[in-house]
């Protein structure tokens, strides 16, 4: 069973720009990582100050490798001093009905 996450990240206002530039150089090379099914950058229609990434992963071990990567590390880098908080990072799991 695949491991699904969303991600909020939320820039301080007037940096959406530059947040939302960083963010999209992500896409690409998270999308070519060993173990990512589905990588997806949106930006929120109730508060463009928030972006969502909506991703799903083979399994625990490969997002544990992707936050360990260069272009997150760059992403971090750039964006360092314009987010309004830590990237909120949430494993989601199935509601059992």
């Amino acid at each position: 069973m695949s491991l699904q996450v969303v991600a909020l990240i939320t820039a301080k206002p007037g940096s959406e720009e530059l947040v939302g530039k960083a963010l999209e150089e992500l896409v690409t090379a998270t999308r070519a990582e060993e173990g990512c099914l589905s990588y997806e950058l949106n930006r929120s229609g109730a508060d463009g100050t928030v972006f969502v990434t909506v991703e799903q992963w083979r399994e625990q071990s490969d997002l544990d490798a992707h936050l360990q990567t260069p272009h997150i590390a760059q992403a971090l880098s750039v964006t360092d001093g314009h987010l309004a908080a830590p990237p909120a990072i949430h494993p989601l799991v199935p509601v059992q009905l």
